[in-house]
């Protein structure tokens, strides 16, 4: 039974995201539903899976991932040598980041993970 999972790495601090609430939408027809919503732990991954089960079918989704809370508390903060080049009274360059992707198979196990930094992020389709 396959099922959809995430996981969120700071890349500036070298560290989970920690504390982000992120929001996954089935599209279909054009319309939107949301269809499950969790926020990452200290490992910067959801207690469970984001869909499994019924719900996880075919089709078009989209992962909304609020980065934008997190990344002003990590504004200015230094870990290994590294600081965050975001001030914490600048506007965000990124706030909500989105990340829209197909399910071909939903018997297979979909991770969409997500790295970020203040001014970046990148995914791919993990194991």
């Amino acid at each position: 039974m396959g099922h959809l999972s995430t996981h969120i790495l700071d890349t500036t601090r070298g560290k989970p995201g920690a504390g982000i609430k992120l929001v996954v939408e089935r599209i279909e027809n054009g319309e939107r539903t949301v269809v499950s919503q969790a926020v990452t732990n200290d490992d910067g991954r959801c207690d469970k899976p984001l869909l499994e089960g019924d719900d996880f079918v075919s089709g078009e989704y989209e992962i909304q991932f609020a980065v934008g809370t997190y990344l002003k508390s990590t504004a200015g903060k230094s870990i290994a040598g590294s600081s965050n080049p975001q001030a914490a009274d600048a506007p965000l360059f990124l706030d909500t980041v989105v990340i829209r992707f197909g399910v071909a198979s939903a018997d297979e196990h979909y991770h969409v993970p997500l790295l970020i930094s203040p001014f970046a992020y990148s995914t791919y389709r993990g194991s």
